[in-house]
C-alpha cells in the first residue's frame, strides 16, 4: 500500500466517525421535539425488531410533541410497547389511528447525565480519530521504509495525517459544544 492509500483511507475512517457521532447526537433528548429521537427505536414487528422509522411515519406535532402515524393500524400498540421500553423517559398516548408522544423537558439533573453521555461519544471519537492517526502513521513509516522514501516524504506524509487529525478533532469539539449547549438551553 502506498502513502497516498494510507491517507485517504485514514480520511475516510476519520470522516465515518464524525457522521457515526452525527447520527448519535441527532439521537439524544434535548426537550425539544425532534424526529431522530423516535427513529431508530427498535419495535417488534412479527417477531422481528425494526426501526420505527420503517413502520410509522414520525413528525413534529409542536415544539414538544411528536405525531406517530403507523402504516399499519394494527401496530400501533406494539409501537406503543417500544417506545416505553426505549427507556427515552417518554409517554406515549395513542389518539385515533395515530401516537401523540409528549417530550418533556429533562430535568436539571438529567441534563447533567445527557451532558455527561455527549462528551463520553465525543471523547469516544476523538479516540477512533486518534488510533487511525497512529496506524496511519506506523504504515507510512512501514512503506517509506520499504519504498525507500526520502524522510522528507514520510515526513510530510505523517504532517497530512496530523492535520487532518486536527481538523477532526476540530469539528467533533464543535459538535459536541453544540449538543451540550442544547441540552442546557431550558
Amino acid at each position: 500500500m502506498d502513502i497516498d492509500e494510507i491517507l485517504l483511507e485514514t480520511s475516510d475512517g476519520m470522516d465515518k466517525s464524525l457522521e457515526y457521532l452525527q447520527k448519535e447526537l441527532r439521537g439524544m433528548r434535548t426537550g425539544r421535539a425532534n424526529t431522530a429521537l423516535l427513529e431508530y427505536v427498535k419495535v417488534d414487528y412479527y417477531g422481528s425488531h425494526t426501526d420505527l422509522r420503517e413502520l410509522a411515519a414520525i413528525s413534529v406535532a409542536e415544539s414538544q410533541q411528536l405525531l406517530v402515524k403507523p402504516f399499519d393500524p394494527a401496530s400501533k400498540n406494539d409501537i406503543i410497547k417500544a417506545i416505553e421500553a426505549a427507556d427515552l423517559g417518554l409517554n406515549p398516548m395513542a389518539e385515533g389511528p395515530a401516537i401523540r408522544v409528549s417530550i418533556p423537558a429533562p430535568s436539571a439533573d438529567r441534563r447533567r447525565q445527557l451532558v455527561t453521555q455527549v462528551k463520553k461519544m465525543g471523547e469516544d471519537a476523538k479516540i477512533a480519530c486518534r488510533n487511525l492517526r497512529r496506524d496511519a502513521i506506523k504504515g507510512i513509516e512501514a512503506t517509506g521504509g520499504e519504498q525507500k522514501l526520502s524522510d522528507d516524504d514520510v515526513d510530510r506524509a505523517k504532517s497530512e495525517v496530523e492535520d487532518e487529525t486536527k481538523k477532526h478533532v476540530t469539528r467533533i469539539d464543535e459538535m459536541v459544544s453544540k449538543k451540550v449547549s442544547e441540552i442546557e438551553e431550558v
